[in-house]
């Protein structure tokens, strides 16, 4: 929250003013999303949450070069790999013999590269318009146990990672919306429609709930709308006096 408090404080104050026409700047950013899960990655997990950021930098042509990352949360778990550890009244019981507080929850992270373009047009100054990216990089999702007492040795310590279906590979993720960069510093953002697609496969050696390798090769997809805050690091405008 510090972090995004002193964001948004240097988005409004700590740079110049862009000019009118189109300029080449460095652009640091924040965005938030709400995702749907497609392909194999909606068989396992239902909508979720990503918050990352990114770097990119505005060519004085409009074009965008930069570096995302991407961290996914959510608590829409559909694969139930606990089925192994639950009694006859369908409960997980702790080490002593008590009802278990056991949290299942999803998480995922992500890193590209990405390319693209403003398109200037339906826009009040040339560094804004449409925006069109896409990137490739890497994808990863897994099932998270949060063992909330620590009671539960079954899952305790690295013994988790044997159920949490870690999976990952090549990625890649398309972006179109549109970018504001006001001329007055108090605006910047864009927001838009994103997708990825991970061409991924289990990284665990085995699942012990099934006490089988994972040796499927997925598909995951996802789909969403994205929000993001921007920083543009312009250079300073330099003081003119005029003498008479």
């Amino acid at each position: 929250m510090r972090f995004l408090t002193l964001f948004i404080f240097c988005s409004f104050f700590s740079f110049s003013q862009i000019d009118s026409t189109k300029s080449f700047v460095p652009l640091v950013s924040i965005h938030f999303s709400g995702q749907i899960p497609g392909g194999d990655l909606a068989k396992r997990f239902g909508p979720n949450l990503n918050l990352g950021g990114s770097f990119m930098v505005k060519t004085n042509r409009n074009w965008l070069f930069g570096l995302e990352s991407n961290y996914f949360f959510g608590r829409n778990v559909k694969e139930n790999v606990l089925t192994q550890l639950k009694n006859s009244d369908g409960f997980i019981v702790d080490n002593e013999g008590y009802p278990a507080d056991i949290r299942v929850t999803e998480r995922g992270f992500g890193i590209h590269l990405t390319g693209g373009k403003i398109f200037n047009f339906l826009s009040p100054n040339p560094n804004s318009g449409l925006m069109v990216s896409v990137g490739a990089g890497y994808l990863q999702s897994k099932i998270k146990l949060y063992d909330a007492q620590q009671r539960i040795a079954a899952v305790k310590g690295d013994l988790a990672r044997g159920y949490d279906r870690l999976s990952g590979g090549v990625s890649f993720t398309q972006f179109i919306g549109y970018m504001f960069l006001s001329d007055n510093r108090l605006l910047n953002l864009y927001f838009g429609v994103e997708s990825y697609q991970g061409f991924t496969q289990s990284i665990r050696k085995l699942n012990y709930d099934t006490g089988l390798r994972d040796t499927q090769k997925r598909v995951d997809m996802l789909f969403g709308l994205r929000f993001g805050w921007i920083l543009p690091l312009y250079k300073k405008t330099p003081n003119e006096f005029y003498y008479n």
